[in-house]
């Protein structure tokens, strides 16, 4: 079992009441991990030591910066182990899942590091004679980043990379489904040697969720806030910042389209659609939750997708198809799967039942708008299978879903694919690969109930720093009065 503390103004606490709360194993139900319960004034206090270090961090050289975040990826990847023990242990995905996590949230602060000189402005000619205009980009203040625990090294590293590179000090407030691993990259960055209260970590109860966010979005020293999670919380925390007029960017839910085109290549079709929908459980925001398939091909592609899905299982080994998050998200997806069927779907190669934290992947044929599956985000091991007619049904049915943020198109025509990839509303669109792919450098985000903002690279730094108008009168101005 695993026991984690608070981390504020570079000291591990525990809660000021001194709670804690439990995360259980979703595989067994023993319990993973007992983490400090913070408090509202828990939240504030984290909040102040962000703003008493804020002045000190912003103001340091850029290359000292780029040196600490430098270091913190060498050390995450140090804590390769422990943050594979952690995630199987508390959000029950597979040790490649969390391994792959640590590469790429390493490869997020390595590119946060190259930011660190990108944060530039520009002149901008002025109308006024002798007056040097420019845009200025500087630090905000203290950014909030909410992580969520189905990508939790990843997605907990990309809450506060960037916003540090960009001068910021942080506050991250951990998903209650993977305390202890959410604490561990507060660790990173102690051990990397970053100052005392530039990265803060909260941990709290399920029950004190609301209360804890409300304070933190509320508190004067929060400049920006970023959330990775369900369009439903990120409603409610997009409605609290406004309150408080404070910038937010929000990467959400996905209902996401593979299109596959009359003159795709199936055989590469099929790989990436597997990959796309059943990976980690289907438990990632890029996830393919709907294969639009023109009618021309869609016996061959579906033939072929059967055989590739019945080779793939759920398993508590060491398997690429490992648990869900917890049983009650494996019945939840169950169920989706049969009010399909009892709407009229196929399912194959078998309908699912949920076996524990267990689902073993399948796909729903002949899913029609009626049907929960056609709108609702699955978010586990199922696809639907949608036919059209045509390239102009296979984009308006892409376009059918309130969510937009990641999509692919197959086709070997590469000019019909961009064509069709341009019209398709989301955030991300890949054409020949797979709707899961992310990158450090690239500009991360969705549309519509997607969320809105970007994260990655350069795109993040106009997220999290302000533009200010500065200018220098360097000759006499004249003035009418």
């Amino acid at each position: 079992m695993f026991e984690t503390d608070l981390l504020v103004d570079g000291r591990p606490s525990a809660a000021s009441n001194g709670a804690a709360f439990e995360r259980r194993n979703p595989a067994n139900g023993d319990t993973a991990t007992r983490a400090a319960a913070a408090t509202v004034d828990d939240a504030r206090r984290a909040a102040d030591a962000a703003q008493r270090a804020f002045p000190a961090w912003s103001a340091m050289p850029p290359a000292e910066r780029r040196a600490l975040l430098l270091k913190a990826a060498d050390t995450m990847e140090k804590y390769r182990a422990e943050f594979v023990a952690r995630g199987v242990a508390e959000a029950g995905g597979s040790p490649i899942w969390y391994g792959f996590n640590v590469t790429l949230a390493a490869n997020m602060l390595r590119e946060a590091a190259g930011m660190t000189t990108q944060i530039a402005g520009e002149v901008i000619p002025s109308d006024v004679p002798g007056s040097l205009a420019m845009g200025v980009r500087q630090a905000c203040g203290v950014v909030l980043g909410i992580a969520p625990w189905n990508a939790p090294v990843i997605l907990g590293t990309r809450a506060v990379a960037m916003p540090l590179a960009c001068g910021n000090t942080v506050v991250l407030k951990a998903s209650e489904q993977c305390p202890a691993l959410h604490r561990l990259i507060g660790t990173v960055f102690e051990e990397a040697g970053f100052p005392a209260g530039v990265v803060n970590v909260i941990t709290n109860a399920p029950q004190d969720a609301a209360a804890v966010v409300e304070t933190l979005v509320a508190h004067p020293a929060v400049r920006r806030i970023n959330f990775t999670g369900s369009t439903h919380v990120g409603r409610i925390i997009a409605q609290q910042a406004a309150k408080h007029l404070k910038p937010v960017l929000l990467e959400l839910g996905g209902k996401n389209p593979v299109v596959v085109l009359d003159d795709a290549d199936i055989d590469a079709a099929v790989e990436a659609a597997a990959f796309s929908s059943f990976f980690n459980q289907g438990q990632i925001c890029m996830s393919a939750d709907r294969i639009l398939v023109d009618r021309k091909i869609a016996p061959a592609f579906l033939e072929k997708f059967a055989a590739k899905t019945a080779t793939l299982k759920a398993a508590h080994a060491d398997a690429p198809l490992a648990g869900m998050v917890d049983p009650a998200a494996a019945q939840r997806v169950a169920a989706l799967v049969r009010d399909a069927v009892e709407r009229g779907a196929t399912v194959l190669p078998a309908v699912p039942s949920a076996d524990g934290n267990l689902l073993q992947p399948a796909i729903i044929d002949g899913v029609t708008p009626d049907m929960a599956a056609y709108r609702e985000e699955a978010f586990g091991p199922v696809v639907s299978i949608v036919r059209f007619d045509g390239d102009e049904e296979g984009i308006r049915l892409a376009n059918d879903s309130e969510y937009g943020l990641s999509a692919a198109v197959f086709s070997r025509d590469i000019g019909r694919a961009i064509t069709v990839a341009r019209r398709i509303e989301s955030g991300i669109c890949h054409i020949n690969g797979p709707t899961v792919h992310d990158e450090a450098q690239m500009p991360f985000g969705g549309v519509k109930a997607s969320g809105y903002g970007r994260f990655g690279g350069k795109a993040a730094i106009a997220e999290f720093t302000d533009l200010r108008w500065i200018t220098v009168q360097t000759t006499p101005r004249h003035y009418p009065i």
